[in-house]
């Protein structure tokens, strides 16, 4: 099959899937009020594959077949830059939101390629080849993809077979001839809405007790018993005059239940080893994470270029505080950048021969992101000011009553009428201080795994005893 224009991928969604969004069953995602801003953002993905323009980079050849690059595997750093270059084209496109309907889920398709390789030579397990079949026909229909790994958990003093509720945690109820039925909820599951495909896998490494939630497995979004209730966070219907990105490019997130689904055995890629359970989830964020400092260079440069734009319009770009802080958004962008060009560069080779990111170098990358992001807003919010949250709307420059006031004491330097001088503060307000400001503030410290996860895996990953046995040799000590 060749690659789907927009229009099919858009048609592809309208196959009574169960979403609820705001107590209400919605028959089309596509053409919902709300809902539809969504799916078309996500179209971009299919947009930029069709575009002349982009085609070198969206798309590669793989025996004589053309597939979305995002489908193809990493053997080496220069892959794993495309893969970044792609991330970052994809989501410049959707003004600095990301779509999110493939990147996660290859992240898992190149990651349980090494972990089920690895249970192939030592457990004889059937899920390299089933994996292998899966990821070819993803790339085969060019389907979109969400993943759903983070189990809404209850107690978290306890693991799963210690709740008091059984389904905190997805789980196997029955294993059938045709298949395993499941049973649970994950949260946050971005963009699931707008996949084809949705996958499952674990969010913690499980002790023998836990067998029944040792599973990972890919359903049809549509399939009987799975239900998607969206949060309404990104929802109502906005003027692009004052909401200029999240008016026209939005992506969901949902609680996600499995309420007794049925997967057939060739879509079962981990049932009952609990010993790799871990493996895998740790796995998945090493690109996963990879994925996260890729897709945040596009909001970087909106934050440097509207910051530039909102001193020139005050009249203070040569100030020194303020090209003190542009001085520091542009080394907050360009360390992110060179540390996740480094971490595609000093790539490692494992399983059937995935190039892997430098594990800990992406960590810090993701680390350094994420403790900065909110210092680097309120450099924004200065240069912007007060006017940034206390200004008219559109609706006053419209009124004859009110034009001319509006016109007469909001403008700018010369060059930055009150019309121009409005449109930067609301897509300063849109983007850092608003609904969408405060989502991005906590995807910074919470998505791809949390600031104490990113530090654990640093100090795991890092050869410290080497540094360790310096300094002793150094001191002469006899140790």
């Amino acid at each position: 099959m060749a690659l789907k224009t927009a229009d099919e991928y858009l048609r592809s969604l309208q196959d009574g899937r169960a979403v609820y969004y705001r107590g209400e069953k919605v028959a089309d995602v596509t053409t919902h009020s709300e809902l539809g801003v969504g799916a078309r953002h996500c179209a971009i993905d299919y947009r930029l594959a069709a575009d002349p323009h982009h085609a070198s980079l969206c798309q590669v050849t793989e025996n004589g077949r053309t597939l979305n690059r995002f489908y193809k595997t990493p053997r080496n750093a220069d892959d794993l830059l495309k893969r970044r270059e792609l991330i970052a084209a994809t989501t410049q496109a959707g003004r600095a939101i990301i779509q999110l309907i493939r990147e996660i889920g290859t992240d898992f398709l190149f990651a349980h390629a090494i972990v089920a390789h690895a249970m192939k030579e030592t457990l004889k397990a059937p899920y390299h080849e089933r994996l292998q079949a899966y990821h070819g026909y993803l790339a085969e229909n060019d389907l979109a993809m969400a993943v759903a790994q983070t189990d809404v958990k209850g107690d978290r003093s306890g693991g799963p077979s210690e709740q008091e509720h059984p389904d905190y945690y997805v789980r196997v109820v029955d294993r059938r001839k045709d298949g395993i039925v499941v049973r649970g909820c994950k949260a946050h599951t971005t963009s699931s809405i707008y996949a084809n495909e949705i996958i499952a896998l674990p969010t913690r490494a499980l002790a023998d007790a836990d067998a029944d939630y040792a599973v990972a497995f890919a359903v049809p979004a549509n399939v009987k018993g799975l239900r998607f209730i969206v949060s309404p966070l990104s929802g109502g219907s906005k003027s692009a005059f004052h909401y200029p990105v999240s008016s026209r490019h939005k992506i969901y997130d949902t609680l996600t239940v499995f309420d007794d689904v049925l997967v057939p055995w060739d879509r079962v890629f981990l049932c009952g080893e609990t010993a790799y359970a871990g493996v895998l989830a740790l796995g998945f964020v090493e690109f996963h994470r990879f994925t996260a400092i890729s897709y945040k260079l596009p909001l970087m440069d909106l934050m440097i270029g509207a910051a530039m734009l909102m001193a020139e319009a005050n009249g203070i770009e040569k100030a020194g505080h303020v090209r003190e802080k542009l001085s520091r958004l542009i080394s907050y962008r360009e360390t992110v950048r060179a540390l996740t060009v480094a971490a595609a560069h000093e790539c490692a080779l494992k399983g059937p021969g995935v190039a892997v990111p430098n594990t800990t170098i992406t960590n810090i990358a993701k680390q350094y992101f994420a403790e900065n992001y909110h210092a680097m807003v309120q450099k924004i919010q200065d240069i912007a000011g007060g006017l940034l949250v206390t200004g008219p709307g559109e609706e006053d420059l419209a009124n004859p009553e009110t034009k001319a006031d509006v016109e007469k004491y909001l403008g700018g330097k010369k060059g930055f009428g009150a019309h121009n001088r409005l449109k930067l503060f609301n897509l300063i307000r849109d983007l850092f201080a608003s609904e969408i400001g405060g989502y991005h503030e906590l995807l910074a410290i919470h998505a791809e795994g949390s600031l104490e996860a990113q530090k654990i895996t640093i100090l795991r990953g890092f050869d410290a005893a080497a540094c360790r046995s310096f300094a002793a040799e150094c001191a002469g000590l006899d140790l």
